[in-house]
């Protein structure tokens, strides 16, 4: 693959995107913003630390106030070379030292805080003992849009994962699937991620014949037969940012019957596409493709969501659901993925990654949806 790397953000992006959080969590009613080492610290600062241990590591956003890390001594000369460095004032903590003395000194004693998905119950039990009328809600819940609405720099890059996803396709569509193990084809795979780009492996499913079935289906050593149909799922993460996309493909001649269900899924994943448009509501998105998969008589075998916002991670709000009225906004960026799985004997999915655009939604995977006939 050919093209100019995107340039890597800079302090003053870091500063923006700090800024911005602490206003929405002014706006949601909260004292601040408590981030734990995960996807939102390293989006919000740049800073992963080499090991998410039990020492405390925790970013402090509050309205009004500059952006304080409380960090462990012995990780402090690294959290000084984050690239959101400049902007934040480090607090650290020796071994033998109560890191929550330090991190209470900070907060307000009575405030409501948002506190990281992924904080650890150490972490949040020791805070509410240093200060038992502070209350906390989780990120996702208290500020699910916070990394939601990509900018163009951001859009730039889960495009280049989209096309390496892409590549990795188009690859692997020309190798031998009969005869060989589930967990050959998803090496090959994984593999090819790498090739094209990608520094890290999140997920390669490889769900042959009844496999096929169960969505998440684990790897195994099943081997591929002629006559299977087979679900790709795979993506990671290239240069920071997630690629996730799949396709089924089939051993040979399809049945008529194989043929019908993946042209349903086929037209559910361009329902759902076409249903993408700034101020819809993400619900929508599910509507539009299960409605076409339960017309067509299989809802029943539509057994999980329409799709999920995806980033720095992999999985991340907004999710197209059911009952999720967040109303799309240009920037944001999600999978839609319908399926039909049929248990004993097949399953279909088909998911691209969409962004919503000023008039509609534009894919970052542009590879066939017409069913791929492997060996």
């Amino acid at each position: 693959m050919t093209g100019t790397a995107p340039a890597p953000f800079t302090a003053d992006d870091y500063t923006a995107r700090m800024e911005r959080a602490a206003r929405a969590a002014a706006d949601a009613g909260l004292a601040g913003l408590l981030v734990t080492p995960g996807p939102d610290l390293v989006w919000l600062t740049g800073y992963a630390p080499t090991a998410e241990t039990e020492r405390l590591t925790l970013l402090v956003l509050a309205p009004g106030q500059d952006p304080v890390l409380v960090v462990p001594t012995l990780e402090a000369p690294d959290a000084a070379r984050a690239p959101a460095a400049p902007a934040l004032t480090l607090r650290d903590w020796t071994d033998g030292k109560d890191p929550y003395a330090v991190t209470a000194a900070l907060l307000d004693a009575h405030g409501r805080y948002g506190i990281s998905d992924n904080a650890w119950a150490m972490h949040l039990l020791g805070l509410q003992s240093a200060l038992p009328d502070t209350s906390y809600a989780c990120l996702t819940q208290a500020l699910p849009m916070l990394r939601a609405v990509k900018d163009a720099a951001e859009l730039e890059l889960l495009s280049a994962a989209g096309a390496a996803a892409d590549a990795a396709f188009e690859e692997i569509r020309g190798v031998r699937f009969s005869g060989r193990r589930e967990a050959d084809v998803a090496a090959d795979l994984a593999a090819l991620l790498r090739r094209f780009g990608h520094s890290q492996v999140d997920f390669t499913i490889v769900a042959s014949g009844p496999n096929g079935a169960n969505p998440h289906h684990e790897i195994g050593d099943r081997v591929i037969e002629q006559g299977d149909m087979v679900v790709l799922d795979f993506g990671g993460l290239k240069e920071g940012y997630g690629s996730d996309t799949s396709r089924t493909v089939h051993v040979g001649e399809p049945t008529v019957e194989e043929r019908r269900v993946h042209d349903i899924v086929r037209e559910a994943q361009e329902a759902g596409f076409r249903a993408v448009r700034p101020g819809a509501a993400c619900q929508d998105v599910d509507r539009a493709a299960r409605a076409v998969i339960a017309d067509a008589g299989y809802g029943e075998y539509f057994i999980h969501r329409t799709g999920h916002g995806i980033g720095v991670t992999t999985h991340e709000p907004p999710y197209m659901i059911e009952g999720e009225e967040q109303p799309l906004v240009p920037g944001m960026c999600f999978s839609v993925e319908p399926g039909i799985y049929l248990p004993g004997r097949f399953g279909v999915r088909i998911e691209d990654i969409v962004t919503v655009t000023e008039d509609g939604g534009r894919r970052l995977n542009d590879t066939t949806h017409e069913m791929v006939i492997v060996e």
